[in-house]
Protein backbone atom coordinates (compact mmCIF):
# COMPACT_ATOMS: atom_id res chain seq x y z
CA UNK A 1 0.00 0.00 0.00
CA UNK A 2 1.19 3.68 -0.30
CA UNK A 3 2.63 5.00 2.64
CA UNK A 4 2.82 8.91 2.32
CA UNK A 5 3.19 11.12 5.36
CA UNK A 6 2.77 15.36 5.18
CA UNK A 7 6.45 16.24 5.36
CA UNK A 8 5.53 19.49 7.65
CA UNK A 9 3.59 17.45 9.99
CA UNK A 10 6.87 16.12 11.45
CA UNK A 11 9.48 19.06 10.23
CA UNK A 12 9.32 22.17 11.33
CA UNK A 13 11.87 25.45 10.86
CA UNK A 14 14.83 25.35 8.65
CA UNK A 15 18.32 24.34 8.47
CA UNK A 16 17.99 21.66 10.87
CA UNK A 17 19.96 18.75 10.30
CA UNK A 18 17.93 15.33 10.66
CA UNK A 19 20.35 12.17 11.00
CA UNK A 20 17.24 9.28 10.42
CA UNK A 21 13.50 10.27 10.72
CA UNK A 22 11.16 6.92 10.53
CA UNK A 23 8.04 7.36 8.34
CA UNK A 24 5.54 5.06 8.67
CA UNK A 25 7.63 2.14 9.86
CA UNK A 26 10.27 2.55 6.73
CA UNK A 27 13.58 4.23 7.39
CA UNK A 28 14.53 7.41 5.47
CA UNK A 29 18.28 7.85 5.75
CA UNK A 30 20.69 11.03 5.21
CA UNK A 31 17.56 13.56 5.01
CA UNK A 32 18.44 17.76 5.26
CA UNK A 33 16.27 20.60 5.52
CA UNK A 34 17.93 23.26 3.26
CA UNK A 35 15.74 26.02 1.96
CA UNK A 36 12.34 24.45 2.61
CA UNK A 37 13.34 21.26 1.25
CA UNK A 38 14.74 18.30 1.99
CA UNK A 39 16.83 15.85 0.61
CA UNK A 40 15.87 12.42 0.95
CA UNK A 41 18.12 9.52 -0.63
CA UNK A 42 19.11 12.22 -3.49
CA UNK A 43 16.26 13.55 -4.17
CA UNK A 44 14.66 16.99 -3.16
CA UNK A 45 11.29 16.95 -1.95
CA UNK A 46 9.35 20.14 -0.61
CA UNK A 47 8.22 20.81 2.43
CA UNK A 48 4.17 20.67 2.75
CA UNK A 49 4.50 17.55 -0.17
CA UNK A 50 4.67 13.98 0.04
CA UNK A 51 6.43 11.24 0.23
CA UNK A 52 5.89 7.82 -1.24
CA UNK A 53 7.79 5.09 0.25
CA UNK A 54 7.95 0.99 -0.80
CA UNK A 55 5.35 0.54 -3.21
CA UNK A 56 5.60 -2.82 -5.29
CA UNK A 57 2.96 -3.58 -7.32
CA UNK A 58 2.61 -7.06 -9.25
CA UNK A 59 2.28 -7.07 -13.25
CA UNK A 60 1.18 -9.70 -15.40
CA UNK A 61 2.50 -9.90 -18.71
CA UNK A 62 0.82 -13.41 -19.72
CA UNK A 63 -1.03 -16.61 -18.74
CA UNK A 64 -1.09 -20.05 -20.30
CA UNK A 65 -3.00 -21.57 -21.55
CA UNK A 66 -5.52 -18.99 -22.83
CA UNK A 67 -8.08 -21.17 -23.35
CA UNK A 68 -9.23 -23.50 -21.10
CA UNK A 69 -12.50 -25.72 -19.93
CA UNK A 70 -15.20 -25.78 -17.32
CA UNK A 71 -12.97 -28.45 -15.29
CA UNK A 72 -10.18 -27.34 -13.20
CA UNK A 73 -7.41 -26.50 -14.64
CA UNK A 74 -4.24 -24.71 -13.85
CA UNK A 75 -2.96 -21.79 -15.35
CA UNK A 76 0.35 -20.29 -15.01
CA UNK A 77 0.80 -16.18 -14.27
CA UNK A 78 3.69 -14.56 -15.76
CA UNK A 79 4.24 -10.97 -14.31
CA UNK A 80 6.86 -9.73 -11.86
CA UNK A 81 6.64 -8.41 -8.63
CA UNK A 82 4.83 -11.13 -6.81
CA UNK A 83 4.92 -12.33 -3.17
CA UNK A 84 4.07 -15.77 -1.57
CA UNK A 85 1.41 -16.80 -1.72
CA UNK A 86 -0.65 -13.96 -3.66
CA UNK A 87 -4.57 -14.10 -4.24
CA UNK A 88 -5.81 -14.79 -7.63
CA UNK A 89 -9.10 -13.96 -9.38
CA UNK A 90 -11.02 -14.60 -12.70
CA UNK A 91 -13.35 -11.90 -13.19
CA UNK A 92 -16.07 -12.35 -15.92
CA UNK A 93 -17.79 -9.99 -18.33
CA UNK A 94 -20.33 -9.39 -15.79
CA UNK A 95 -18.34 -9.21 -12.89
CA UNK A 96 -18.58 -12.23 -11.16
CA UNK A 97 -15.40 -12.72 -9.92
CA UNK A 98 -14.12 -16.58 -8.91
CA UNK A 99 -11.11 -17.18 -6.70
CA UNK A 100 -9.01 -19.54 -7.37
CA UNK A 101 -9.77 -22.88 -6.12
CA UNK A 102 -5.51 -23.17 -5.67
CA UNK A 103 -2.09 -20.76 -5.72
CA UNK A 104 1.50 -21.97 -5.96
CA UNK A 105 4.37 -19.83 -5.75
CA UNK A 106 7.13 -20.60 -7.52
CA UNK A 107 8.72 -17.25 -7.93
CA UNK A 108 8.30 -13.08 -8.00
CA UNK A 109 7.80 -13.86 -11.80
CA UNK A 110 5.46 -16.57 -11.98
CA UNK A 111 2.57 -18.21 -10.48
CA UNK A 112 0.07 -21.47 -10.99
CA UNK A 113 -3.47 -20.92 -10.64
CA UNK A 114 -6.15 -23.72 -10.64
CA UNK A 115 -9.28 -22.53 -11.88
CA UNK A 116 -12.69 -24.29 -11.45
CA UNK A 117 -15.29 -21.84 -13.89
CA UNK A 118 -18.30 -23.40 -14.88
CA UNK A 119 -19.65 -20.43 -16.70
CA UNK A 120 -18.12 -20.40 -20.68
CA UNK A 121 -16.57 -17.18 -21.17
CA UNK A 122 -14.03 -14.28 -21.24
CA UNK A 123 -12.32 -13.79 -17.82
CA UNK A 124 -9.66 -10.76 -16.37
CA UNK A 125 -7.14 -11.70 -14.29
CA UNK A 126 -6.23 -10.28 -11.12
CA UNK A 127 -3.43 -10.51 -8.60
CA UNK A 128 -3.49 -9.58 -5.00
CA UNK A 129 0.09 -9.74 -2.86
CA UNK A 130 -0.61 -9.57 0.38
CA UNK A 131 0.69 -6.79 1.38
CA UNK A 132 -2.53 -5.44 -0.41
CA UNK A 133 -0.60 -4.44 -3.41
CA UNK A 134 -2.62 -5.52 -6.59
CA UNK A 135 -3.04 -5.73 -10.38
CA UNK A 136 -6.13 -6.67 -12.87
CA UNK A 137 -4.46 -7.72 -16.29
CA UNK A 138 -5.97 -5.01 -19.16
CA UNK A 139 -7.86 -7.46 -21.08
CA UNK A 140 -9.44 -10.01 -20.84
CA UNK A 141 -6.51 -13.06 -20.71
CA UNK A 142 -8.49 -15.51 -20.25
CA UNK A 143 -11.31 -17.87 -22.58
CA UNK A 144 -13.57 -20.62 -20.89
CA UNK A 145 -15.25 -22.60 -23.57
CA UNK A 146 -16.15 -26.72 -23.58
CA UNK A 147 -14.04 -28.24 -26.75
CA UNK A 148 -15.71 -30.03 -29.62
CA UNK A 149 -17.91 -32.92 -28.99
CA UNK A 150 -17.60 -35.56 -31.28
CA UNK A 151 -21.79 -36.92 -31.58
CA UNK A 152 -20.76 -39.07 -35.02
CA UNK A 153 -19.39 -42.78 -32.92
CA UNK A 154 -15.96 -43.50 -34.32
CA UNK A 155 -15.46 -46.27 -36.32
CA UNK A 156 -16.69 -47.48 -39.52
CA UNK A 157 -18.97 -44.77 -41.57
CA UNK A 158 -19.93 -47.09 -43.80
CA UNK A 159 -19.18 -50.05 -47.10
CA UNK A 160 -19.47 -48.74 -50.64
CA UNK A 161 -19.28 -50.06 -54.18
CA UNK A 162 -16.44 -48.81 -56.56
CA UNK A 163 -17.34 -46.26 -58.30
CA UNK A 164 -20.39 -45.15 -56.71
CA UNK A 165 -21.35 -41.97 -54.82
CA UNK A 166 -20.23 -41.35 -51.31
CA UNK A 167 -22.44 -39.74 -49.05
CA UNK A 168 -21.31 -39.53 -44.98
CA UNK A 169 -21.56 -36.47 -42.33
CA UNK A 170 -19.30 -36.24 -39.14
CA UNK A 171 -20.21 -34.01 -36.60
CA UNK A 172 -19.10 -32.57 -33.13
CA UNK A 173 -20.89 -29.84 -30.95
CA UNK A 174 -19.01 -26.46 -30.94
CA UNK A 175 -17.33 -27.43 -33.80
CA UNK A 176 -16.77 -24.34 -36.62
CA UNK A 177 -14.38 -26.30 -39.24
CA UNK A 178 -12.96 -30.05 -39.63
CA UNK A 179 -10.16 -31.24 -41.49
CA UNK A 180 -8.69 -34.93 -42.35
CA UNK A 181 -5.63 -35.41 -39.91
CA UNK A 182 -4.13 -38.35 -40.41
CA UNK A 183 -4.79 -41.20 -42.84
CA UNK A 184 -6.65 -40.83 -46.46
CA UNK A 185 -10.43 -40.72 -48.10
CA UNK A 186 -11.08 -42.94 -50.82
CA UNK A 187 -10.16 -41.62 -54.16
CA UNK A 188 -12.69 -39.00 -55.80
CA UNK A 189 -13.67 -38.43 -52.38
CA UNK A 190 -13.35 -35.44 -50.50
CA UNK A 191 -14.40 -33.51 -46.70
CA UNK A 192 -16.28 -30.36 -46.33
CA UNK A 193 -14.07 -28.18 -43.78
CA UNK A 194 -17.12 -26.26 -42.37
CA UNK A 195 -19.62 -28.81 -42.57
CA UNK A 196 -18.08 -31.78 -42.01
CA UNK A 197 -19.46 -33.84 -45.19
CA UNK A 198 -17.67 -36.62 -46.63
CA UNK A 199 -18.75 -36.71 -50.52
CA UNK A 200 -17.88 -37.51 -53.94
CA UNK A 201 -17.92 -40.84 -56.42
CA UNK A 202 -15.42 -43.16 -55.69
CA UNK A 203 -12.84 -43.63 -58.18
CA UNK A 204 -9.55 -45.68 -58.70
CA UNK A 205 -10.11 -48.89 -55.86
CA UNK A 206 -9.30 -52.27 -57.81
CA UNK A 207 -9.79 -54.58 -54.77
CA UNK A 208 -11.68 -54.38 -51.33
CA UNK A 209 -10.14 -51.10 -49.49
CA UNK A 210 -10.70 -50.23 -46.12
CA UNK A 211 -9.47 -46.23 -45.57
CA UNK A 212 -8.61 -45.14 -42.61
CA UNK A 213 -8.63 -41.55 -41.71
CA UNK A 214 -9.03 -39.11 -37.93
CA UNK A 215 -10.74 -36.22 -38.48
CA UNK A 216 -10.15 -32.90 -36.14
CA UNK A 217 -12.56 -31.49 -35.02
CA UNK A 218 -11.89 -27.42 -34.40
CA UNK A 219 -14.10 -24.48 -32.55
CA UNK A 220 -13.86 -20.88 -32.48
CA UNK A 221 -11.26 -21.19 -29.52
CA UNK A 222 -8.84 -23.14 -31.54
CA UNK A 223 -9.77 -26.56 -29.13
CA UNK A 224 -9.59 -29.38 -31.20
CA UNK A 225 -10.73 -33.16 -30.57
CA UNK A 226 -9.92 -35.87 -32.77
CA UNK A 227 -11.71 -38.99 -33.75
CA UNK A 228 -10.91 -42.05 -36.12
CA UNK A 229 -13.69 -43.30 -38.97
CA UNK A 230 -12.85 -45.82 -41.96
CA UNK A 231 -14.97 -46.25 -45.25
CA UNK A 232 -14.53 -49.39 -47.03
CA UNK A 233 -15.14 -49.75 -51.11
CA UNK A 234 -15.75 -53.12 -52.49
CA UNK A 235 -15.23 -54.19 -55.48
CA UNK A 236 -16.57 -56.80 -57.65
CA UNK A 237 -15.55 -59.37 -59.92
CA UNK A 238 -15.66 -57.56 -63.34
CA UNK A 239 -15.02 -54.52 -61.17
CA UNK A 240 -18.46 -52.56 -61.83
CA UNK A 241 -20.45 -52.90 -58.72
CA UNK A 242 -20.78 -54.60 -55.43
CA UNK A 243 -20.20 -58.59 -55.97
CA UNK A 244 -23.46 -60.53 -54.40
Amino acid sequence: MTKARDLANFVSGTNSAIGTTQIDDDAVTNAKIANESITINGSAVNLGGSVTVGETKPTISSISPTVIENTQTSVTIAGTNFVSVPTVEAIGSTGAIVRADEVSFTSSTSIVAKFTLPIDGTYFVRVENNDGNAVRSSSALLTVSDAPAWTTSAGSLGSNAAGSSVSYTVAATNATSFAVQSGSLPGGVSLNTSTGAITGTESGATSETTYSFTIRATDAEGQTADRAFSITITVSINNSGQFN
